[in-house]
């Protein structure tokens, strides 16, 4: 489901000591809105990084204080021998949203220093008017290590 997989993220699952460590199953981790604007690079490594973020609306706060707080799973997938790194479907209420991403990233309360794991492209932007934005993430899960 992930579109673009952050390569920070990537070199600190291949053993990168000197990267900040991200935990999926201990960690907070957050999910932002972006529009269309926003031009997301493998090369970006902490959420200070991003730009076009939505504007706070409904139950979707702004900021590096806000996005969305995923609830996290993780699991082996012993059919297709991967890791798998996946979360509960977001639902974003009573929001007037069009955004084009979703960008995932380990939460540290410091925009410079959270950095970035994976960018769902939404292929379109998708809207929401007085509504619930949702995502439903895909059976597969978010990212599979294998």
């Amino acid at each position: 489901m992930a579109s673009i997989i952050y390569n920070r993220f990537k070199y600190q699952q291949l053993g990168d000591t000197g990267i900040t460590p991200i935990n999926l199953k201990t960690d907070t981790i957050k999910l932002s809105l972006h529009t269309s604007s926003y031009v997301p690079l493998v090369t970006h490594n902490f959420w200070s990084e991003t730009t076009n973020e939505i504007a706070t609306t409904g139950s979707y706060t702004a900021g590096i204080a806000g996005g969305y707080t995923l609830t996290v799973t993780t699991s082996k997938d012993d059919i297709d021998n991967e890791g798998v790194f996946d979360a509960v479907d977001v639902s974003i209420t009573t929001a007037t949203i069009t955004a084009r991403y979703a960008v995932i990233r380990k939460d540290t309360g410091v925009a410079t220093t959270s950095p970035l794991i994976a960018v769902i492209d939404f292929g379109s932007d998708q809207s929401s008017s007085n509504g619930t934005f949702t995502i439903a993430f895909a059976a597969e899960g978010i990212i599979n290590l294998g």
